[in-house]
This record gives C-alpha cells, structure tokens and sequence, in this order.
C-alpha cells in the first residue's frame, strides 16, 4: 500500500503533528481540523474502511475506537466529544484507509451533516 497516504504516515513517510502512537494505531492531529481538537486515529495495518476492518479484525476495530478515547483522556476532552468512522464516498470517506475522527473542544450539533 506504498500508495496509500495514511501508511505512509505510519511508516514515517510523511510528517504529522503525532499525539501517540502503539503497535497498532496512530493518532496525529488533522490538518484542516474542523474542531479546536480533531485528531485521526488510524490503525497501522491498511484497512480500507469500517467494514473491511470490522470483518477481518474486530479487535482491531475495538482498540482503534478504545485508542481514539484514550486520546480524548489524554486531550481534556471531559465534557464530551465524537467519534465518526466516514465510509465510502457517500459517507464522506476521502482517503481509502479506515481511520476515526476525534472532534472535541467545543459543542457538537446535530444532524451532523
């Protein structure tokens, strides 16, 4: 997946602003956030979105959201926030590797989109 933007980032590829990093996902802060917190949280092994992950790796896909809480801890982020998982072009998914939104630091509306 040399191609892929977001394992490149994992591989150190490309620089980002990283807030942590495990065996299993990274998390770096979003560069045209739409929040005063929005962090990505990727897992290091390529997915391409929610369902591939959720199919071959259900753990996987439970520490991915579990890392994107820790940072949310970690962030100050104790009055709320959200997590969105975009999938397919339809829900808005731009780059074909799974990863989390974190989107914090203020009130969130609803409908979201």
């Amino acid at each position: 997946m040399s191609q892929c933007l977001f394992c490149r980032i994992v591989a150190g590829e490309i620089p980002v602003d990283e807030v942590m990093r495990t065996d299993e996902v990274v998390a770096f802060r979003d560069i045209a956030p739409q929040a005063p917190v929005h962090v990505l949280v990727i897992p290091a092994k390529h997915y391409a979105d929610a369902l591939a992950i959720s199919s071959s790796d259900p753990q996987l896909a439970g520490n991915l959201i579990k890392a994107a809480t820790d940072v949310a801890t970690a962030e100050g982020l104790a009055g709320g926030y959200r997590i969105v998982l975009n999938t397919g072009a339809d829900g808005g998914q731009t780059v074909q590797h799974v990863h989390a939104h974190l989107l914090g630091g203020r009130a969130m509306k609803w409908p979201p989109g």
